[in-house]
């Protein structure tokens, strides 16, 4: 750096492009080493211009006989600057299949997602992101794998969006502004323990890599940045095959007059649209060879680790596969209630769904399970059916028939999700009425 100034104009404008405003939540993740320390400096600098909140979590992973002494270093810093400051205690599986390593970054990560703020900022640096594309591309990672980390990533769901301020810049220039600045920061030992993979990409892969090839560091954050490019272009592509082929819930049709290679790339963007981890490409090759070879008319689950891909008739839709099992409940007028692992909507509606009147006049209203024998009336010209014929009808696969929301009037089946209305209770035309919604997997049950 030319000047101690250049680093923090240059985090400013991270912030003022990820559109960091005043009064925004900014925790800085705070390990105590001198990435964090440099972060946690410069944002504290920056806050008044900003007017952001900051705050600083601390993870305290009880591997290091020293991790005391850096929380409470940690703890002491904030104090100082009058920043609150989160410290979390968390149990490290060193059982874990992917190592110490890798267990304790998932221990990490998990702490820090319940963190209440709108951005998370990390201390990562491009030496970081160079070691990160070297370690997933030895391990056969994919072109999102391969984008590695992002200067700023949005909120998904609960998750705070995630900022990397020094994502660009040389761990020697970080180390350099401590120096003039000042600083004091922990050195953790284990980061010279060469058993560790990222370790050994750090000490002896980049420093052969540069011996040949001097801009190899800059060069290999070039390389992830353009895998980034490539990785939201394939998002865009399958964002335009989902709509393409029906949107939550998939024509099979449709997806299977794609190519296979869009097909495999539509599967693993629904797939990341639910923060579920990526199928292996054998698991996903069978399971797409599974849905080409299969008769239509055969309803087909298949497990692609967290989340499954399931297909009947012309429907194919995620689902998690370890379903939660419904718990019954009055309803009492809500808006919606959680079924499972999904949940029933109850729009007011006019001239369709349940009359608005019946369910007023009703002592109980309750959402359930189906009971044994159950037959239900959806057309006045024809008789009860039983439920076994109406799910066949409807095209509801046999996994789905017990997890079916019922809607019990005073012990009588109003409706079914995935089926419809009972004729007894169906709204008039032009009465107000109540449309129940049952959303499952990705997409709708229709009613």
């Amino acid at each position: 750096m030319r000047h101690p100034d250049e680093l923090i104009e240059r985090i400013a404008v991270v912030l003022a492009a990820a559109g960091v405003v005043a009064d925004m939540r900014l925790c800085c993740a705070l390990s105590g080493g001198v990435d964090s320390v440099v972060l946690f400096e410069v944002l504290h600098r920056l806050q008044p211009r900003f007017g952001y909140r900051l705050s600083a979590a601390h993870v305290h992973h009880g591997l290091s006989p020293h991790a005391g002494d850096w929380a409470e270093a940690c703890a002491a810093r904030c104090a100082r600057a009058g920043v609150p400051l989160q410290v979390f205690h968390v149990e490290v599986d060193r059982l874990h299949p992917d190592g110490v390593e890798a267990a304790a970054r998932a221990a990490r990560h998990a702490a820090l997602d319940t963190v209440a703020c709108d951005w998370l900022a990390f201390g990562h640096h491009q030496d970081d992101q160079a070691e990160t594309l070297l370690f997933r591309l030895l391990r056969g990672t994919g072109v999102r794998g391969a984008a590695a980390m992002r200067v700023a990533s949005a909120a998904s769901g609960v998750r705070p969006g995630r900022l990397r301020p020094l994502l660009e810049l040389r761990r020697a220039h970080i180390e350099d502004w401590a120096r003039r600045a000042r600083l004091d920061w922990v050195e953790d030992e284990s980061n010279a323990a060469l058993h560790f993979t990222r370790n050994a990409i750090r000490h002896r892969l980049l420093p052969v890599a540069e011996l040949l090839f001097p801009a190899a560091v800059p060069a290999l954050a070039r390389a992830a940045a353009h895998f980034a490019d490539a990785d939201d272009l394939l998002g865009e592509l399958a964002a335009g095959d989902a709509a393409a082929c029906g949107g939550a819930v998939l024509s099979r049709r449709g997806l299977l007059a794609l190519s296979p290679a869009r097909q495999a790339n539509l599967m693993r963007w629904l797939l990341q649209r639910r923060a579920a981890p990526a199928p292996s490409r054998a698991k996903l090759d069978e399971a797409l060879r599974q849905l080409r070879a299969c008769p239509m008319d055969h309803p087909l689950r298949l497990a692609l680790g967290e989340w499954a891909c399931c297909a009947y008739r012309d429907d194919v839709w995620l689902e998690p596969a370890a379903a939660a099992v419904p718990v019954g409940q009055r309803w009492c007028g809500e808006a919606v209630l959680a079924w499972g692992g999904a949940r029933v909507c109850f729009d007011a509606a006019t001239g369709a769904g349940l009359s608005r009147t019946a369910l007023d006049a009703a002592t109980e209203v309750r959402l359930g399970l189906r009971t044994p024998g159950m037959r239900l009336r959806l057309d006045a010209a024809r008789p009860r059916r039983a439920f076994r014929k109406l799910c066949q009808e409807a095209g509801i696969p046999a996994w789905l028939r017990d997890r079916l929301p019922v809607l019990w009037v005073d012990g009588e089946p109003a409706w079914v999700g995935g089926i419809g209305v009972s004729v007894a209770f169906a709204c008039p035309p032009h009465e107000d009425g109540v449309l129940p919604r049952w959303l499952h997997g990705v997409g709708e049950g229709g009613d």
